[in-house]
């Protein structure tokens, strides 16, 4: 029975941490960039995301709360995140040059 209730802590645990980082990572992405991926407003994913992570702090894994808190993640993680991150053209430099603009690349006037 200790196995089991090591494994139910272990997984509590990675459900705190994977809806911590949803709510992170919704709090740094701009709040006009959820809106032009037409996926509702910043406070609200983060009013939802913030009621997931209380949840999953609270209530054990075996509680049907923290599973609607799972879903609300996962659907941030799985339809929103990706809708903003090509708004805003990911989270980083890839292959991006240091003169490019939020626009595209600038050039100085040339």
């Amino acid at each position: 029975m200790q196995g089991f209730a090591n494994f139910m802590w272990l997984l509590s645990l990675a459900l705190i941490v994977f809806s911590g980082f949803a709510l992170i990572d919704a709090a740094v992405r701009r709040e006009d960039a959820y809106r032009a991926a037409d996926k509702k407003t910043k406070p609200f994913w983060l009013i939802i995301l913030g009621i997931a992570f209380v949840v999953n702090l609270l209530f054990p894994i075996l509680s049907f709360l923290p599973i609607i808190g799972l879903v609300a993640t996962i659907v941030y993680m799985v339809d929103v995140r990706p809708a903003i991150r090509q708004i805003t053209g990911g989270g980083g430099r890839r292959g991006g040059s240091s003169s490019d603009g939020p626009y595209g690349p600038y050039n100085g006037g040339r």
